[in-house]
């Protein structure tokens, strides 16, 4: 009996918690409606306002609403998709927007017929004035379709624009502001140590959110009202991986993930290798996803080691696809707590076939038990070059009529002449002006990661492995955090030395290797190139009588390379004195 109260108090203790967590971040745009529903509706803590109070928002040439009685879903949000506003010409949503930034745009679709309407038939596009969302959509099942985007005005438009003899539709909507923080610009790059810049200005998609190893999480148990499904039907070989839960054991830290990040119920769960009964266990767990082929994908790895006792006793590998993306990944670098929320963002090249697969193995590392995690995963497609995440179609600014205007064509066609003849004269001055610019930039203080992404940046502890270009070279990156503990966070009397490039700390790895850590000054008049150079030349020649490079770091806008520490002293001493015995 004791023991069911204590299960019934931890159940009601969560669920308050969540409810906290839920209630931690206010947004301040938060329009939610019931499109064709004439009064507010009321689904979880949230209201959905009825359509009438949203018509000073739309723009549309008819007022057609329809509705049904007919049971959708069993979903929490299945009050939503009993009414529809349906579009027979192009239709304009404009919002006011009072804080720039990211914004949610969640589009909730249940096709039903209404009248002479059978919207299952209906087909359609949805942009906003800088990307297409949706082209030639159509939908035969509840559905919704999140996106969001970085809205730099005042305003947000969303056009609905039927296609050629059909209509558009749509049962609810929202649009509403993210955490500033929940989407940095940077990320780490499947291809390159330098990474990827820019997401910022990238609309993004979410294509899958998953909770490894758990249940459902629905929106009313998630912080920013999203909803994580159940990885099983993703697994590629299920007999190899089990599933483990410790939700009481999950901590937020600085420098980790946040709650508006994940909720604690997708950390607090993982699926993890089957290797429990087997010491020489040597396989991957993988997942499969659908995705269409053309695009960049963002994906966001959640971590949280909830199955050791203590740290450093975790250590494996991640891929996406064949490549290998992080090797010998040690949580315990980056959080430096057992069980604290971790994610890490890679982009992808564009997809070259309509599947992404998702694995992880154990390392290679010696004395360490065979085992890998995955807590939490999140799919998101990048706009192409056009602005748009649905095939070639590009963003249109529509006017009150779906024909082809013949005048904006001809103007079009005049302009691109005109252009042509632009793009010839400049062509020859930016060459030129390229030219001199490389010749500068060898002079010029440019860190090697632009606007570093600090706490996603892959790599091990350390490495004495050898590579020959800084695109390969992942098992040289020391991350920042490890090079701070290593010299004491750069304690000066650790300082041994001083030149062009900057200062010479004294350090030691948390294995015990100690090093020389060469820290560069921005001041310097060495920069990138010489930067790289001495990576891709150091990396590849080993010899006894040179001093090897260990690894390097770039975080933080930093330029710091970790060498071999002498413990004899330099050459240079030896020779001309400084309390050393003379070479014989």
């Amino acid at each position: 009996m004791g023991c069911k109260v204590f299960q019934l108090l931890f159940w009601v203790s969560s669920v308050l918690c969540l409810a906290c967590f839920a209630r931690g971040f206010t947004p301040a745009d938060n329009y939610l409606i019931d499109c064709g529903s004439p009064t507010n509706t009321t689904v979880g803590d949230r209201v959905f306002m009825a359509d009438n109070l949203a018509s000073k928002l739309l723009s549309a040439p008819e007022n057609i609403l329809g509705n049904t009685s007919k049971a959708v879903t069993s979903s929490d949000d299945s009050p939503l998709y009993q009414t529809a506003r349906i579009f027979t010409d192009v239709s304009k949503y404009t919002f006011s927007i009072s804080r720039q930034g990211r914004h949610w745009i969640r589009l909730y679709f249940y096709p039903f017929v209404y009248a002479s309407y059978n919207m299952s038939l209906a087909k359609f596009s949805v942009s906003t004035e800088n990307h297409v969302l949706l082209s030639s959509f159509s939908v035969q099942a509840p559905l919704v379709k999140e996106f969001s985007v970085n809205v730099t005005t005042n305003s947000l438009a969303i056009t609905f624009s039927p296609s050629d003899n059909s209509f558009g539709f749509i049962n609810a909507l929202e649009v509403v502001s993210v955490p500033d923080e929940l989407i940095p610009n940077g990320a780490n790059s499947v291809k390159s140590s330098v990474g990827f810049q820019g997401l910022m200005w990238q609309a993004l998609e979410t294509v899958f959110r998953v909770n490894m190893g758990g249940p459902t999480i629905s929106f009313e148990n998630d912080t920013l009202w999203r909803t994580w499904v159940p990885d099983q039907r993703f697994l590629v070989e299920k007999n190899l991986a089990s599933s483990f839960s410790n939700i009481r054991a999950v901590k937020y830290v600085d420098g980790g993930a946040t709650p508006e990040n994940a909720p604690n119920s997708v950390y607090g769960t993982c699926t993890r290798m089957n290797s429990l009964d087997d010491p020489n266990s040597n396989f991957n767990v993988t997942w499969e996803f659908d995705v269409d082929p053309g695009f960049q994908y963002l994906l966001r790895f959640h971590f949280c080691d909830i199955v050791s006792k203590a740290l450093n006793q975790l250590y494996f590998n991640v891929f996406i696809d064949s490549l290998m993306v992080v090797r010998d990944l040690d949580l315990s670098t980056y959080v430096n707590v057992l069980a604290a929320a971790y994610y890490m963002d890679y982009v992808t090249e564009p997809a070259t076939r309509n599947k992404i697969r998702v694995s992880i193995g154990p390392s290679n590392l010696h004395d360490t038990y065979p085992n890998a995690i995955l807590n939490g995963l999140e799919i998101m497609k990048m706009n192409n070059s056009d602005g748009s995440l649905t095939g070639s179609a590009t963003v249109n600014t529509y006017g009150s009529s779906s024909k082809k205007n013949v005048g904006a064509i001809v103007g079009v066609t005049i302009g691109v002449a005109c252009g042509v003849l632009l793009v010839g004269v400049l062509f020859m001055f930016c060459r030129k002006r390229r030219r001199l610019l490389r010749q500068r930039q060898s002079k010029t203080w440019i860190p090697f990661s632009i606007n570093g992404v600090t706490s996603h940046t892959m790599g091990s502890k350390y490495s004495k492995g050898t590579t020959t270009s800084l695109a390969s070279n992942m098992s040289y990156h020391i991350p920042f955090l490890a090079v701070q503990e290593a010299t004491n966070n750069f304690d000066e009397s650790w300082v041994i030395g001083i030149g062009g490039f900057g200062k010479v700390y004294k350090g030691e790895l948390n294995d015990g290797t100690k090093v020389a850590v060469k820290r560069g000054n921005p001041r310097s008049q060495q920069g990138l190139a010489e930067f790289q150079t001495e990576i891709e030349m150091l990396s590849q020649f080993r010899h006894r009588h040179l001093v090897s490079l260990i690894g390097y770091c770039d975080e933080k806008n930093e330029m710091i390379l970790i060498y071999e520490y002498m413990e004899n002293g330099t050459l240079k001493s030896r020779l001309y004195g400084s309390g050393h015995p003379s070479l014989s």
